[in-house]
């Protein structure tokens, strides 16, 4: 059986040790390039045309590939023989299913590495894709008035910010397509979180989500 080539790209080291270590065990494919930014990632694709993508969605991108939706529909567009399986911390139905609809092979997540990369290697042997078999964690119970009361407390830009980045768009997408500078962005999108009284990107995807404001 011929070796299928594969291109990991993720910005942090260890992950790239880790998806690299996991497909070395598998003799099915091999490493020929990876990446830690969106040029990069791109580059190894015209470089080796491999059958099989393997990036995090959330990468450091600039103004002519960007990351997360962005990059995803790019690499799509203009690499249609190679198949991507895509790393996230994200775990919300709306990027999911944005990603499975637009064609990707996969959708994997962090915290379920070394389990998940090896059943989606041996379902992308088999020509199927690969359905990520852990439930989406239940939402704890809000008050629909309070959400409400914390949402009406946001200004008309913060709210602005937040519906694009709950679509999957980077701050530096946002601030691009909004012509502001990206620390302004990114002080409109923590603004907006410390009014919700939320910590994180994950957690705010979530809630606004399950909200309900920008679906």
């Amino acid at each position: 059986m011929i070796e299928q080539k594969i291109v990991i790209a993720d910005d942090h080291p260890i992950v790239l040790l880790g998806v690299r270590e996991i497909v070395q065990r598998d003799g099915r494919y091999t490493v020929v390039g990876e990446a830690v930014n969106s040029s990069e990632l791109v580059s190894q694709l015209r470089e080796h045309q491999p059958q099989l993508l393997i990036t995090d969605f959330n990468m450091p991108g600039d103004s002519s590939y960007g990351d997360g939706l962005k990059l995803i529909e790019y690499v799509l567009r203009n690499f249609p023989s190679t198949k991507i399986l895509v790393l996230t911390m994200i775990s919300n139905t709306f990027i999911i299913s944005r990603l499975q609809q637009l064609g990707v092979a996969g959708v994997i997540q962090k915290n379920h590495l070394n389990k998940e990369i090896e059943r989606a290697l041996t379902a992308l042997s088999n020509e199927c894709r690969y359905i990520n078999s852990s439930s989406e964690t239940r939402s704890k119970t809000k008050q629909p008035s309070l959400i409400e009361d914390r949402f009406y407390s946001l200004s008309p830009r913060e709210l602005e910010v937040l519906r694009m980045f709950v679509t999957g768009m980077s701050v530096g997408d946002i601030a691009r397509h909004l012509c502001r500078s990206n620390k302004t962005v990114s002080a409109q999108k923590i603004s907006a979180m410390r009014k919700l009284e939320i910590d994180n990107d994950q957690a705010l995807i979530k809630y606004c989500i399950e909200a309900g404001q920008f679906t």
